[in-house]
């Protein structure tokens, strides 16, 4: 006679693990919403941050205001859209991008150069330049322009020359993405870009070991 009961019994606990169990991956995800530092030398102009399943960057997120060097904006996403791009726009209209960022398990987002500066001993002379940030400083180089890239040359911005074409025999058609590999190491570079219609182009001080795609323009 307690068997009907005793089956529903077991039936109701398994709705209720069941109901745990869909929850997990939800209650997993967490919260996307992040602070972007500046710590370029620069204006932040524009702020934008998307879904990596999203095409379009959408709208800027700064509206009339800007983003002074040294300070930070709170970028506020819908919960549980961890995977985003994120993408500046400087005063002297050079942007930066970061893709595919889980901003879910971060609170910060910085652009531009980390290195600490170095503070001089209470009394005495300062110790001396900080030492250059080091680290990975490859990138993918992406070609937004209408124009093919012909040569990509990226050299320490501590170099008095440009040095050897990064591309090889390779080119970088329209819309094409190309793997530049840098020593680890010294993270501040120079990158002059080479158009096939004898233009060009150049990026001073770029921090590339704290960005993973250089985009261009």
């Amino acid at each position: 006679m307690f068997a009907p009961t005793l089956r529903r019994a077991v039936l109701a606990l398994a709705l209720v693990a069941a109901g745990f169990a869909g929850a997990g991956p939800a209650a997993a995800q967490g919260n996307p919403s992040f602070s972007l530092v500046n710590r370029s030398g620069q204006t932040i102009m524009e702020i934008y941050a998307s879904s990596v399943s999203v095409n379009s960057w959408g709208q800027d997120l700064l509206g009339a205001n800007v983003l002074p060097n040294g300070q930070s904006f709170q970028v506020n996403l819908p919960p549980n859209q961890c995977q985003n791009d994120i993408r500046v726009v400087y005063q002297d209209r050079r942007s930066e991008e970061r893709r595919g960022v889980n901003t879910c398990q971060l609170t910060e987002v910085v652009f531009g150069n980390q290195q600490q500066q170095a503070t001089p001993a209470p009394g005495g002379k300062g110790g001396g330049a900080a030492p250059a940030a080091t680290g990975n400083p490859s990138f993918n180089l992406v070609n937004r322009t209408n124009k093919t890239i012909q040569v990509l040359r990226a050299s320490p911005s501590s170099d008095q020359n440009w040095g050897e074409d990064r591309l090889g025999t390779a080119v970088v058609p329209p819309g094409g993405t190309f793997q530049i590999r840098l020593p680890a190491g010294e993270c501040t570079y120079d990158v002059r870009i080479e158009y096939a219609d004898n233009t060009a182009e150049e990026r001073r001080g770029i921090d590339l070991c704290s960005i993973s795609t250089l985009t261009v323009p």
